[in-house]
């Protein structure tokens, strides 16, 4: 049996990671003043948080469309793969995940397995390189979603924005008229929530630094809990400079955990805004028997 992994643009894996574990990845369309562009083709990181801080308009997403995803399906066919496991953004925040479902029993020449990651940014590229390692090494598709289902289950995170403007606009805050007023003046606590699978903010800090200090509280709380070694992931949205402070912050206080940085791309910035920061953690893959 030959596996291909497939995930979308949202993973934010770099080339190399594609390249080294053989990733295919799609690219989700973003659309700024009525020009459609590529994430990751011809849409670069910080070519869309300018063109955010310039546009008339609201940007918004869009589907990679599905003859494209069947063309992607029928060349691996080509390439003498017999099955694919197709990671993808959460379905609560896109419909991506479900057009993928619906096409796949029309792909005869090669299994289609569609996997709802229930995440997205680079927690759902890490899930996207570990189906890759466990293909490498000969599992059978059954044993890498029932690997993938046990990592998932240990993702958590929290987002701290500037303000909800981006996700209110654009639909995807499911308690948002709970929070509307904190538009103004507050620093929203933003989650996946753990029932739903959808973004919920479930506080307010009147500072960004005292959001932070929040944020790494639950942290800790979350560390004690746990019963396996954790990893951590700072994710900044066009803010490298706190992204890396707050990365040597945990290290201090963490220094045995494995600790890596990452970016909110545009599909992800265009619903979270400029200057967007989250700490995410999960069981510490690198760790796992495969």
């Amino acid at each position: 049996m030959k596996i291909a992994i497939v995930t979308d643009s949202t993973a934010y894996l770099t080339k190399a990671e594609e390249e080294k574990y053989h990733i295919n990845v799609v690219p989700i369309p973003v659309i700024i003043d009525g020009h459609e562009y590529q994430e990751g083709v011809d849409l670069t990181t910080e070519d869309f948080y300018d063109k955010l801080k310039n546009s008339n308009s609201f940007p918004s997403t869009s589907q990679a469309p599905m003859g494209e995803m069947m063309n992607l399906y029928n060349s691996l066919a080509d390439k003498g793969y017999d099955t694919v496991i197709s990671i993808h953004l959460a379905s609560t925040i896109s419909g991506f995940y479900q057009s993928v479902e619906n096409l796949a029993p029309q792909i005869d020449r090669i299994k289609v397995i569609p996997y709802d990651s229930k995440i997205t940014v680079k927690l759902m590229g890490y899930l996207a390189i570990q189906a890759s390692k466990m293909a490498s090494l000969g599992r059978e598709p059954q044993a890498i979603i029932k690997y993938l289902d046990g990592l998932r289950a240990t993702i958590d995170e929290l987002f701290v924005v500037d303000d909800l403007q981006n996700l209110v606009r654009g639909g995807r805050l499911s308690n948002a008229s709970a929070f509307i007023g904190g538009i103004l003046k507050i620093k929203p606590l933003l989650t996946f929530d753990d029932k739903s699978n959808e973004i919920v903010a479930f506080d307010k800090v009147r500072s960004r630094k005292k959001a932070l200090k929040r944020v790494e509280e639950l942290f800790a709380q979350a560390q004690q809990k746990a019963n396996y070694p954790l990893r951590a992931l700072v994710i900044n949205g066009h803010d490298p400079k706190a992204g890396e402070e707050w990365t040597e912050k945990i290290h201090g206080l963490y220094p045995n955990m494995p600790i890596e940085q990452s970016y909110f791309g545009p599909v992800v910035g265009t619903h979270l805004g400029d200057k967007a920061l989250a700490l995410a953690w999960l069981r510490d893959f690198e760790k796992d028997q495969l």
